[in-house]
């Protein structure tokens, strides 16, 4: 089989290596790609967002199945255009994708269908949501309701913060259009628990739980990133709370978009905090989370490709989906310094052998003499497996110190948190 991959990040790769492991794959075209998945598939230098060109390549390379991974060819609507020229996906149609496409409406949605989230006011207009905020409990989160790259969440701890969360988006544009409608939401407290889940629409399996780490610094210092590391299982997401959430979030959430005539197939991620009332939703993601992939699928015992395609077909009920509930995983997320404020680019990384199947690359290319060189803030992610948390978390930071990278930084710390919550 020819399988088509959009997408040229951490996340792209670790499923990319996931799928290798089927053996009816030939070959995998990654759709930009980029330098360090050159071993594992084929790059392709398009635009993982231009729509028109990626389906026009598709139209020539005719793969078998395609996977769409990033938020903004989905919510662009990719899946419908490679569909309608015959190649399966996975992955949701832009009527379904968005739900993390608009904050308004997925917070809409959990209102309509009673699904616990915070309580939220939506605006499109600047004046009524600075009158808002003027009065309104603080802190309060600030969100532009469109996709922003992951930023376009601003927790305000003060009035002044809030009146400048509101001011940057509405009307210095920020975020462009993506923040011209904004939602205003309490602000919740407790730990916070990642659930992917496959689902076809009709059955819904939720993945192994993950803790990401945002801020760029040791003991949760400095500004939020993209995510400088995970681990899983989550210690705060118990079987109770696991059952919870299948009861009251997960089923309700499939049940409410197909209620809506927006079927989900694909990947459904669940952002949820788990608060002194129980879990709530802090956002709704289309697509597998980065880095939350690169440490969920290396604990994925069956085969990847296979669920995908099920899911696609509507037939997850008969997929064989196995987890090492048994095991956990490790991520370290190795960025260049300055990330994620201003960072140089072009500076050689050496990968040894040994650690090379458990790096996930996200921002590198290829220079003379095939010399790795970063180009991106988040450069590498390096996962590893254990019999127990602290074992990951020990092989993960054995692997790190194994590769060169001078012009890098990562946090040291990931994991403690979990760690202490073990503990307890």
């Amino acid at each position: 089989m020819k399988i088509m991959v959009v997408g040229g990040g951490g996340r792209e790769h670790a499923i990319i290596k996931k799928i290798k492991e089927n053996p009816d794959v030939e070959k995998i075209y990654a759709v930009p790609g980029n330098g360090g998945m050159a071993q594992d598939a084929e790059c392709v230098d398009i635009d993982a967002e231009d729509v028109p060109a990626v389906v026009g390549y598709a139209k020539e390379l005719k793969p078998d199945y395609a996977v769409v991974a990033p938020d903004d060819p989905l919510v662009a609507g990719m899946v419908d255009e490679l569909e309608k020229i015959g190649i399966p996906c996975f992955g949701p149609e832009a009527k379904a994708a968005i739900i993390e496409g608009s904050k308004a409406f997925s917070k809409d949605l959990m209102k309509k269908y009673g699904i616990p989230t915070a309580q939220y006011a939506t605006f499109t207009e600047e004046e009524p949501a600075l009158e808002y905020v003027s009065k309104c409990d603080i802190p309060v989160v600030v969100k532009a309701s469109g996709l922003a790259k992951g930023k376009g969440v601003i927790i305000c701890e003060t009035r002044e913060q809030a009146v400048d969360a509101v001011k940057s988006m509405m009307e210095e544009k920020k975020f462009g259009n993506s923040g011209m409608t904004v939602v205003i939401e309490e602000f919740l407290e407790g730990p916070e628990v990642s659930v992917l889940s496959f689902t076809d629409g009709e059955t819904l399996i939720p993945m192994i739980s993950s803790m990401d780490h945002k801020r760029a610094f040791d003991g949760d210092k400095g500004l939020n990133t993209g995510g400088m590391g995970t681990i899983a299982p989550n210690p705060y997401y118990t079987q109770e709370i696991a059952d919870q959430c299948m009861k009251e979030i997960f089923l309700p959430t499939m049940a409410a978009m197909n209620a809506e005539g927006r079927t989900f197939k694909g990947c459904l991620y669940f952002g949820l905090m788990i608060t002194k009332d129980g879990p709530k939703v802090i956002e709704y993601n289309c697509r597998f989370g980065d880095p939350e992939a690169q440490v969920v699928l290396p604990l994925l015992d069956s085969d990847l490709l296979s669920i995908m395609m099920h899911c696609t077909d509507g037939t997850l009920k008969d997929a064989d989906v196995r987890f090492a509930h048994d095991e956990a995983a490790c991520c370290v997320v190795m960025a260049t310094k300055g990330y994620p404020e201003s960072y140089g680019k072009g500076f050689p990384i050496d990968i040894p052998e040994d650690v090379r199947d458990h790096v996930y690359v996200a921002g590198a290319d290829l220079g003379e003499g095939g010399q790795l060189l970063s180009h991106g803030g988040r450069v590498l992610g390096v996962t590893e497996r254990g019999k127990t948390l602290k074992e990951a978390i020990d092989k993960a930071y054995a692997s790190v110190e194994k590769i060169s990278f001078p012009d890098g930084f990562y946090r040291h710390d990931i994991g403690a948190r979990a760690m202490k919550a073990l503990e307890k």
